[in-house]
């Protein structure tokens, strides 16, 4: 059975930045890559431990999403994959 994906407060205003700052130059793409942000994560359901770990927080997990990272942790006891953080690759590190 897979896992429930709940996302942080944070993580769903990174995406909203993401989309709206992308959207002042082309609104077509920023529907694209706020979907692709979302649609990425759904392979987290059924294999909760493919991001490599983020060795700055224990517990923590990166996942790619050209140009974002996904951060998030997986609470095994529970079946849940936390999304923590969108963040775009070009900034620098995040605060978790």
């Amino acid at each position: 059975m897979g896992c429930e994906i709940i996302f942080s407060p944070q993580a769903i205003a990174d995406l909203e930045a993401a989309v709206r700052f992308i959207a002042v130059d082309n609104p077509e793409a920023a529907v694209r890559m706020g979907n692709a942000l979302i649609d990425r994560v759904t392979i987290l359901i059924n294999f909760p431990l493919v991001g490599s770990l983020y060795p700055k927080r224990p517990g923590v997990r990166k996942l790619a999403s050209h140009p974002y990272l996904v951060f998030y942790r997986f609470r095994e006891t529970e079946n849940v994959v936390e999304i923590l953080r969108y963040w775009h690759g070009s900034r620098s590190e995040p605060g978790l």
